[in-house]
């Protein structure tokens, strides 16, 4: 008995995940409480990732290590610092310009209240006359409005106070990132020793691979937005917004805050673009400037860069900022999606910590064929054609059956065998997947099948006869309509017209198809279809369709020992290549027969 393939794949143990909660929540409060030590060591880890490329290039030009690690972070901490100074003075001049603005606020407010009515009393209540409010925004004083309460250093403590925190610990980031630089190999080695050490090679190739794709990733991303605040800054200067530098470096920052940050970067300059001009022009050059430009870079430059998707579903990208921003405050906003980013990588390399990847990251919960069969218990197989129709594009409709139909099918039967499935719900089941078959039935293009004998594209040529398992019919039809996409003459034939006065009608095709699934047949029950289907077809060949069967079934082994004449098959592209090879040698075979029919007739 021939095997033409025995791919599978063996199914992973399930494990617990009470130890895995339990030690998150551990880790949590640590996080929580250590944050005065955590927050530096994190924030040096991330800035090791964007400096590694400029020490190993500096290395690479004859530099010591330890040399090309301090003069990349003195240089690092030098524009850090010098964009410190910036915005500080941006600060101050901006605290010192806000009471000049008083009265165009004033106006503006007394403007709208005139005019729409919901704020008259409000601004009656609390408005000076105009002359007062012109003494006031000439000599600096506060008006009784209260945007002049504050003296500039306090205005400028609040503007800078989201600045401040991560400032604070500057000094020992620095201490921190150079240990990271410098010992980053041995912290490899121990991380290696610690989740990887029985598989040596592919732990370390596979952490390697991890850490260059990180650097990239942060050196991009950097690079952008540091773009990205520099064109913010040069256009608010273009159209004559005061501080542009200001806003232009609090862009750049708020780009590593997915989502909402675009929004959090516009709300200063938006509202200092309102009170700095009585009219509205500027406020909506700013409000276009930063819609635009959020556009171009999200939907443009950066899948140009790097792709569509950092890795991350988008639920998971809005959960981790929302955590790490309570965790950590303005720190945690700024760096949530870069920390996520390495707990997604992490889960993908790591096997003990794969959840990671499977709660964050942006690929499919569930298998294709999970999702197939979870779609046809809830009646929603209709909804699949779509997604299969896109598959079916990029690859075939016998990669589709194969990779996702077949096995969703096993999946199903699995459960029908155990009676994990109720009977009740095998008509529905039927129901859904017959009208997702119909859906994508192939338009049979001109020219299909023109390869093959003309004996193999007459109906019935091709027989599939389901074994008795209750989703077998429907192994079959997939089956048989792939083989007709190719040009094949196949047609499904009930099991019960092996032994009836049907079976006649069987004697004249070619090949015969018993459509099993492991979990609803038996040996001995394959064995009985395959002598049925011999005797009612003594001159076709015979090929058993296991499908989605283990390269260690017990079934495919005791099929095998038996050395009968039939072939086994496990895929329906391994039954198409299968029959295009009988054509094939049906069309050889027939050609010297052709070649000698007219010297007969001449004789």
């Amino acid at each position: 008995m021939d095997s033409v393939s025995d791919n599978a794949a063996m199914p992973e143990p399930r494990r617990s995940v009470l130890p895995v909660l339990v030690g998150g929540a551990i880790l949590v409060t640590g996080l929580y409480y250590g944050r005065e030590l955590v927050v530096p060591l994190m924030l040096a880890a991330l800035l090791a990732f964007v400096l590694a490329p400029a020490c190993r290039f500096l290395q690479r030009l004859y530099l010591p290590r330890v040399v090309a690690v301090l003069v990349v972070v003195v240089l690092t901490f030098g524009i850090i610092g010098g964009l410190g100074t910036v915005v500080g003075r941006q600060a101050a001049v901006l605290a010192g310009n806000l009471p000049s603005y008083e009265a165009t606020i004033l106006g503006k407010w007394r403007a709208l209240g005139e005019r729409y009515g919901f704020v008259q009393r409000m601004v009656q209540g609390t408005a000076a006359d105009p002359k007062q409010v012109e003494d006031h925004a000439r000599h600096g004083s506060s008006l009784p409005f209260g945007l002049g309460e504050l003296s500039g250093l306090a205005v400028a403590r609040t503007v800078a106070q989201p600045l401040l925190g991560p400032l604070e610990s500057l000094g020992v980031v620095l201490v921190f990132t150079i240990f990271v630089l410098l010992s980053s190999e041995d912290l490899r080695d121990r991380l290696v020793r610690l989740v990887g050490r029985h598989d040596l090679h592919r732990t370390i190739m596979a952490m390697n691979d991890a850490a260059k794709r990180l650097s990239r990733y942060f050196v991009f991303q950097l690079g952008m937005n540091t773009g990205f605040g520099a064109l913010i800054a040069a256009a608010l200067w273009c159209i004559g917004l005061p501080n542009p530098l200001l806003w232009g470096i609090l862009a750049a920052l708020m780009r590593f805050v997915p989502y909402l940050g675009v929004f959090i970067a516009l709300a200063p300059p938006l509202l200092l673009a309102v009170a700095v001009e009585p009219g509205w022009s500027l406020a909506l050059m700013v409000l276009g400037l930063f819609l635009l430009s959020e556009v171009v870079m999200g939907q443009v430059i950066e899948p140009f860069i790097y792709g569509h998707s950092t890795g991350l579903s988008p639920l998971a990208v809005i959960v981790a900022t929302a955590f790490w921003t309570l965790l950590w405050g303005p720190i945690g906003l700024l760096i949530a999606t870069p920390i996520t980013v390495c707990l997604v990588v992490i889960g993908r390399h790591v096997r003990a910590l794969e959840f990671l990847n499977v709660l964050l990251g942006d690929a499919p919960p569930l298998e294709p064929s999970e999702t197939f069969y979870q779609r046809a218990l809830e009646g929603q197989a209709a909804g699949l054609a779509p997604q299969a129709r896109r598959r079916i594009e990029d690859t075939s409709l016998t990669d589709y059956f194969d990779e996702v139909a077949l096995p969703g099918l096993a999946l199903a039967q699995g459960d029908l065998s155990r009676d994990a499935l109720a009977f009740e719900r095998l008509e529905d089941i039927h129901t859904q997947i017959e009208g997702l078959l119909e859906r994508l039935t192939p338009n049979q293009t001109t020219g299909a099948g023109q390869e093959l004998a003309a004996a193999w594209r007459e109906p019935g040529t091709i027989l599939c006869v389901p074994g008795r398992g209750q989703l077998d019919d429907l192994a079959a039809a997939m089956a048989v309509q792939a083989l007709q996409g190719a040009g094949f003459g196949a047609e499904v034939a009930a099991n019960g017209v092996l032994g009836g006065a049907g079976a006649a009608n069987l004697r004249h095709a070619r090949l015969c198809c018993l459509s099993v699934l492991q979990a609803g047949n038996s040996v001995s029950a394959i064995r009985y279809f395959i002598r049925r289907m011999q005797k009612a077809m003594p001159d076709a060949t015979v090929v058993v369709g296991l499908w989605h069967s283990d390269r260690d079934s017990a079934v495919l082994a005791a099929l095998r020992q038996d050395g009968g004449s039939e072939h086994i098959v496990l895929s329906i592209g391994e039954l198409l290549a299968f029959a295009r090879v009988l054509s094939q040698r049906s069309r050889r075979e027939a050609a010297p027969q052709e070649a000698e029919a007219p010297t007969s007739q001449l004789a």
